[in-house]
């Protein structure tokens, strides 16, 4: 047997390690769903205009945004979204809006 070659011991704590990750995983998939339909259905005039929240949100927002396709379409799939695309092309409506406002 090579030197190299794990043992069932080895192979046994990676597989708990890659379970424990999954795990971890699917969990941050949640609320990375949830964050994400928060969001969309936020309506941002809601928001206290505290300076800490509006970054918050921003934060949020930003790093939503910054995830892959693939990744946030796993995220809403593990809450169970169901997309919307009419309030979300009221959402993009409103947004322009107050761009235009600004």
């Amino acid at each position: 047997m090579p030197r190299h070659a794990l043992n069932d011991e080895e192979v046994t704590l990676l597989r708990q390690e890659l379970e424990l990750l999954m795990s971890e995983r699917q969990k941050l998939l949640q609320v990375a769903g949830a964050a994400a339909v928060l969001v969309a259905n936020l309506d941002p005039d809601a928001l206290p205009q505290e300076q800490d929240t509006i970054d918050a949100a921003e934060v949020l927002a930003e790093s939503l945004n910054a995830l892959p396709e693939d990744t946030l379409k796993d995220a809403l799939d593990a809450v169970q979204a169901i997309p919307d695309p009419i309030g979300q092309a009221q959402a993009e409506q409103q947004a322009r809006a107050r761009a235009a406002l600004d």
